[in-house]
């Protein structure tokens, strides 16, 4: 199921690579000899998580139901508009990051805030597609995977 999922997200616009590129940025000031390599594989790790994949296959489903029109109203109104007081979106990134703990979460509201990297071009609302839910999956993965970093180099430490 995870190849699947990987392909999913990058039938969205999301390699991989690109999380673990935000990965880097989040660890960067506590792991300065940190790579892009290292991250990927820590992004990998995350993605093998089944609660994961179910989260990411959830999450882009309802961004393209929502693209062509698939929703009831008013839950497609608030979908398309990634309406601010919606937070279902947030709450299944939050299932993701949870699986850190509370470091993950903390990297997901700073990388959720800050729009970091690929998270720019999806949260852009320029482009007929729906991510609502995408650009919040993304900054789940990336914020546990930057929590497994951190845990692995405190527990090396």
């Amino acid at each position: 199921m995870k190849e699947m999922v990987v392909e999913m997200l990058a039938s969205r616009g999301v390699r991989l690579e690109q999380i673990a590129r935000i990965v880097v940025e989040l660890q960067k000031p506590y792991r300065p000899d940190l790579t892009v390599d290292e991250c990927l594989r820590s992004v990998e790790k995350v993605m093998e998580k089944r609660e994961v994949q179910h989260a990411v296959l959830t999450g882009i489903a309802l961004d393209m139901l929502a693209e062509s029109g698939a929703l009831p109203e008013p839950l497609l109104t608030l979908v398309r508009n990634d309406d601010p007081l919606y937070g279902i979106d947030e709450i299944l990134a939050l299932s993701i990051t949870n699986i850190y703990g509370t470091v993950g979460l903390t990297n997901f509201g700073y990388v959720d805030k800050r729009k970091m990297g690929v998270l720019r071009g999806l949260n852009s609302h320029s482009s007929k597609r729906v991510n609502t839910f995408l650009d919040d999956l993304v900054a789940g993965i990336a914020g546990a995977a930057a929590a497994r970093i951190a845990h692995r180099s405190e527990a090396a430490g």
